[in-house]
């Protein structure tokens, strides 16, 4: 009869733990899609969707191409050598890890930046109040939730259901704006017209800077890693790709049917117009609900991931691991309410991160094939070509869109 128990206690427990594990995935998943799913993205996708109107599928389509070649790779070599993005860059050549880490906290702060005040912005139109206090409110939300006992855990479900919360609520707009599938469809393979400045725009705020680094560094610091556990890190890579994707799309048809019945968009809140356009004032306030969840998700994620890649340096930085992200979510907050002007800065940060991606995916390349960090493991020559393809065509993109907007800095 013991033996019976003990045996049952020992299924329940191993079914406990697969579930747990699945919530983990789930919730890495989520923290990169949601990261990538920001302020800054919402209303990119807005401004590029009324200058481009159905070709700004083709832009979704390269962006999706270039986020699976950029995240599967990460993902799996961090996986494999059980280390962190910085650690991994420092193996491949010292030093390099100090400067990726650098680089991505200029475009972190930035970031977040955006995120606090996109939050803010959501908030005011949800409810009407001050941006700045909404700002205040969302990262002190925040903190909350890093301070709580189960953080890791209450950080996934937070991603987790925001996540799904905003690709319900848009595509109810997209539904009660009724924008030309059937063009956009063509247009994803034939565009009319082609943009460097949107593509990088778009790729710097879906897989550059800390963004492609967000689910792999969660997944590690859970436990999930090594040659065990590769599919099921390569799984939520995807899927947290396919979220992405998925909101992108629904996105620029939300405002696509806006803007192809004539409409134009307040360039000072191109997507709450397009929001209210479709369904009036209802359109309006969940379009606050939707910017205020991108805008909680992304700050988390940019909290997170940005600390993560300098505390693994020494042992009493990461041994007050969460004073740091309460540190860097008070500073960035305050900063934003101080200064202001997020909107610029933000779609600055998303370019430069675009720039940053060539540097981060080719250090993890070559990391790919080197026994000394990655051991026995045998990495697919397909990934490795399709990362170098988007280590060449993101640096291409980066180059021209310095071109283009260079000159309109002086």
């Amino acid at each position: 009869m013991k033996l019976h128990v003990n045996k049952e206690e020992q299924i329940e427990s191993n079914s406990s733990s697969v579930k747990q594990k699945i919530k983990v995935m789930l919730g890495a998943s989520f923290l990169m899609a949601t990261s990538a799913i920001g302020p800054g993205t919402v209303t990119q996708v807005a401004v590029f969707t009324e200058s481009l109107l159905t070709s700004f599928s083709f832009v979704i389509l390269i962006s999706a191409f270039l986020n699976i070649g950029a995240q599967v790779n990460i993902w799996r070599i961090i996986s494999i050598a059980k280390l962190k993005g910085q650690d991994i860059a420092n193996a491949v050549f010292p030093g390099l890890g100090y400067f990726i880490t650098s680089l991505i906290i200029l475009g972190g702060i930035a970031f977040n930046m955006g995120n606090l005040a996109g939050a803010g912005l959501g908030l005011n139109a949800l409810t009407g109040i001050d941006a700045n206090i909404g700002s205040a409110i969302t990262a002190l939300l925040c903190i909350f939730i890093f301070l709580s006992k189960e953080a890791g855990f209450a950080m996934d479900f937070v991603v987790r259901w925001l996540g799904l919360l905003m690709i319900v609520l848009t595509g109810y707009i997209v539904i009660v704006s009724d924008p030309p599938i059937a063009e956009a469809t063509l247009r994803t393979f034939v565009p009319l017209e082609l943009s460097f400045y949107s593509i990088i725009t778009i790729v710097g705020g879906t897989v550059g800077g800390f963004i492609t680094f967000a689910g792999a560094h969660r997944l590690l610091d859970a436990g999930i890693s090594g040659p065990e556990n590769l599919s099921r890190v390569t799984k939520s890579s995807v899927f947290g790709i396919s979220v992405t994707a998925i909101m992108h799309i629904l996105l620029y048809l939300a405002v696509l049917g806006v803007v192809s019945k004539g409409f134009s968009l307040d360039p000072s809140n191109p997507t709450a117009s397009a929001f209210f356009y479709a369904a009036g004032e209802i359109g309006y306030r969940l379009f606050g609900l939707v910017l205020w969840a991108a805008g909680i998700t992304s700050a988390i994620g940019a909290s997170y991931t940005t600390i993560s890649f300098f505390t693994t340096f020494h042992l009493k930085l990461s041994k007050y691991r969460k004073l740091w992200i309460i540190i860097f979510l008070i500073f960035t907050c305050s900063v934003l309410i101080s200064i202001g002007r997020p909107v610029l800065l933000l779609i600055l940060a998303s370019s430069f991160n675009g720039l940053i991606l060539p540097i981060t995916l080719a250090s993890i390349l070559l990391a790919a094939h080197n026994k000394r960090i990655i051991g026995d493991y045998k990495h697919p020559i397909w990934l490795t070509i399709f990362g170098v393809i988007v280590v060449i065509l993101t640096t291409y993109f980066g180059v021209n869109t310095l071109i283009e907007t260079l000159p309109q800095l002086f």
